[in-house]
């Protein structure tokens, strides 16, 4: 039995014309926001509000920055601005006088191993075998 595999699967149906159904609701709910923003407010202070409006529907519905629609770039703004930072600084290393480096006492540090321990240790890790002493 054969069976048909979709093509193409990453491009967006034109179904309204030339426009995708997400770019026709973007550009209908941004001139419905026109639209109500023009019969509700006056014209001169309409329009303050009415050019942000119009030029946010038509990014979203057109706009592509590195080839990703506007959206994804102001869902990733909004998380940035509203969102926890963590500031991360290099702690300055504390400066020893000569008294408190006479008064520290020395690491223990890396035991040594004698040659028969390294080799048995060597040897145990290239067959996979762990070593109890």
């Amino acid at each position: 039995m054969r069976f048909q595999v979709p093509q193409f699967i990453n491009i967006e149906d034109k179904l309204f014309g030339p426009l995708t159904v997400k770019q026709f609701v973007y550009l209908v709910g941004g001139g419905g926001m026109v639209y109500i923003l023009y019969q509700y407010l006056p014209f001169y202070v309409a329009l303050f509000i009415i050019a942000p409006v119009a030029a946010l529907a038509l990014a979203l519905a057109f706009l592509k920055i590195n080839n990703k629609p506007f959206i994804f770039t102001l869902q990733a703004a909004i998380i940035y601005a509203f969102g926890v930072r963590l500031y991360l600084w290099r702690k300055q290393p504390k400066k020893i006088t000569p008294a408190e480096a006479l008064q520290k006492k020395p690491d223990a540090g890396v035991p040594a191993l004698s040659e028969s321990r390294l080799k048995d240790l060597s040897w145990a890790l290239d067959i996979n075998q762990s070593i109890k002493k």
